[in-house]
């Protein structure tokens, strides 16, 4: 999977991807992060890429002719990949929306600044809008690494095993269940004893039912689009939301 970030501050983005499991896949070639700094295509000694706003307003706008240049380098050596700003204009990033870059092969992200882009220099060449959610940012810099995250723990290799992400939050449309690990009790407090008991069968049941329940108590808002059994929509209809086994 390849990426290429768009920024003004490059070592934003290649300073955190230099770390844990985002680096490993790098180093073994599962995935590519290429920074772009969009100053590099401005014109003037000091490569200046924002200016003020047309009809006055607080603050700096990123200019047109940097963006645009920028964005036509990475098209080109990204093979015309699908370009992505993001905004919080866009569509609220999920993890059906993560899955869906996974399947590209290559993506451009598009960091925003200040108060923005000129618009002109987004209108015909941004394909896609994404937002991390309800608030603001300082600069898009941030939302691309939650991307990059994201989006490359789906890669084949990347994280150790493919259960390390088939069944976390958010991957079937549950949170995930409870994890526990030594010491077997803490603070007097045990791990469940299905846990210990080494039966395979009744221990994904219980992960299942345990993440079941701890949607419908957390963010019953994710139940309605997540596959439920007649039993499960029953114990949930009776309000039977207790963390037993």
């Amino acid at each position: 999977m390849n990426f290429y970030v768009l920024t003004l501050f490059p070592d934003m983005i290649s300073g955190a991807v230099d770390h844990s499991i985002l680096k490993r896949a790098a180093s073994e070639k599962k995935i590519s992060v290429v920074c772009i700094d969009i100053r590099d295509f401005a014109d003037g000694k000091h490569r200046q890429a924002d200016d003020s706003p047309y009809g006055g307003g607080a603050g700096m706008v990123m200019t047109a002719e940097p963006v645009s240049r920028a964005c036509a380098h990475a098209r080109d050596i990204s093979g015309n990949a699908a370009l992505v700003y993001l905004t919080p204009h866009g569509r609220r990033y999920d993890q059906i929306a993560a899955k869906k870059l996974s399947a590209l092969g290559s993506v451009i992200l598009l960091c925003g600044h200040y108060e923005g882009i000129d618009q002109r220099a987004l209108d015909g060449a941004v394909d896609m809008e994404i937002s991390m959610g309800d608030y603001i940012l300082t600069g898009g810099e941030l939302a691309a690494l939650a991307v990059i995250d994201s989006v490359s723990r789906l890669i084949p290799g990347v994280l150790g095993k493919d259960e390390s992400f088939e069944n976390e939050s958010f991957a079937n449309g549950l949170l995930e269940y409870p994890q526990y690990t030594r010491p077997e009790v803490f603070r007097g407090v045990g791990v469940p004893e299905v846990l210990l008991s080494g039966h395979h069968k009744n221990i994904r049941e219980w992960r299942r039912r345990q993440s079941v329940i701890i949607t419908a108590r957390k963010r019953p808002d994710l139940l309605a689009k997540a596959y439920l059994t007649k039993d499960e929509m029953e114990f949930i209809a009776k309000g039977d939301l207790t963390n037993g086994a």
